[in-house]
């Protein structure tokens, strides 16, 4: 079901949710785990064969779960699911945005706890194989032990023998350093892809404000035209009305148009001072979009370091394939001699035979 590339962890699902804990006073309250909501990872571990559940928070790991064939994932409501782990004497509880993230999440937790049954069952078959298998040749190699001939000591395959000792504990020395690394790019990773979401999220509000703030600077700004040509007009009618100097209801109108005029100037100098503050807004939305550009090329070179990690780590996967090709060609030469010896061996024991018998003759 998991396919890998390469021998280390990595992650097969990856979702978004609050992460709770149990109360460890009570066993009834939950405690947050995280502030927001945090990427919560499926990940293959090719050295233990086993699956975990790791999510991270910040440089902390809030959640290191191994999933076994005895856990069960419970839905407890229609966005809230929690499952017990004994290993690390908790239960956990997951809070998720949609009920559709809540049942993929609970159906990628039975496949891998399936995925832990069958390997189980499988492991167990093997050791009562490998157990029956042993009972079975013991008192062979009892008996091979009490008739085989002497061993004869030659300098030349004892001297490889040694060398192949210490091949092995080099490339057991190999494999642990590999390891680490493995473990510090997966690490590595799991922050990378958290910064990576975090940053998504802020980009994705800093672009919505800006947007809206230019709608609404635009708008202020064709309201502000349409109340000057409304200006322009009533000052041009109050011009007209000067000029034919008439009485009576003239006079009426002209002081209802200054008055109008008065009130269109006030709301005309409000306007402009709710631009003005507008326009303060957007110049922060700058500053905003400048720390955005600067977490953005922050998040390059994190992938530029991470790119250079994988390089670091397919050279050592591939010193490692080296090694264990030299091994085995040292194991190959190693039992090539041992069959020289064994026929050198037998030949000397035909030789001892026939001397036996001349002397006895």
């Amino acid at each position: 079901m998991f396919s890998l590339n390469r021998e280390r962890e990595q992650p097969f699902f990856s979702t978004r949710a609050h992460v709770f804990q149990i109360d460890p006073a009570t066993k009834r309250n939950w405690i947050p785990a995280s502030k927001h909501a945090v990427t919560v990872s499926f990940f293959y571990d090719a050295n233990r064969h086993a699956c975990r559940i790791i999510s991270v928070g910040g440089t902390k790991a809030i959640i290191n779960s191994i999933i076994s064939h005895n856990m069960t994932f419970t839905k407890t409501s229609q966005k809230f699911g929690q499952w017990a782990d004994s290993r690390a004497n908790t239960v956990y509880g997951l809070g998720f945005a949609t009920e559709q993230q809540l049942h993929q999440f609970a159906e990628r937790f039975k496949e891998v706890k399936e995925a832990a049954r069958l390997a189980r069952e499988k492991s167990q078959d093997k050791m009562e194989l490998s157990t029956a298998a042993l009972s079975i040749a013991a008192p062979q190699d009892l008996c091979d032990e009490l008739q085989s001939p002497p061993v004869m000591c030659v300098n030349g395959p004892e001297d490889k023998l040694f060398r192949s000792q210490s091949a092995d504990i080099t490339l057991s020395s190999e494999k642990e350093r590999i390891k680490k690394m493995l473990s510090e790019g997966s690490i590595c990773e799991i922050n990378l892809e958290a910064e990576l979401f975090s940053l998504q999220d802020s980009n994705a509000k800093l672009v919505a404000a800006l947007h809206e703030a230019n709608a609404n600077v635009e708008q202020w700004k064709k309201q502000l035209a349409a109340y000057q040509e409304e200006t322009d007009r009533l000052r041009d009618q109050v011009t007209d009305l000067e000029a034919q100097g008439a009485q009576g209801p003239s006079d009426m109108m002209k002081d209802e148009l200054t008055q109008s005029l008065e009130e269109l100037e006030n709301l005309l100098k409000a306007k402009d001072e709710e631009i003005r503050i507008l326009q303060s807004k957007k110049s922060n939305f700058h500053e905003l979009k400048q720390e955005r550009e600067e977490a953005i090329h922050r998040l390059q070179e994190l992938e530029m370091r991470n790119v250079e990690l994988e390089r670091r780590v397919q050279n050592a996967e591939q010193n490692l394939t080296s090694a264990l090709e030299d091994r085995e060609r040292a194991e190959n030469e190693v039992q090539r001699v041992a069959q020289i010896l064994d026929v050198k061996i037998f030949d000397l024991n035909d030789l001892r035979q026939s001397l036996v018998q001349l002397i006895s003759k």
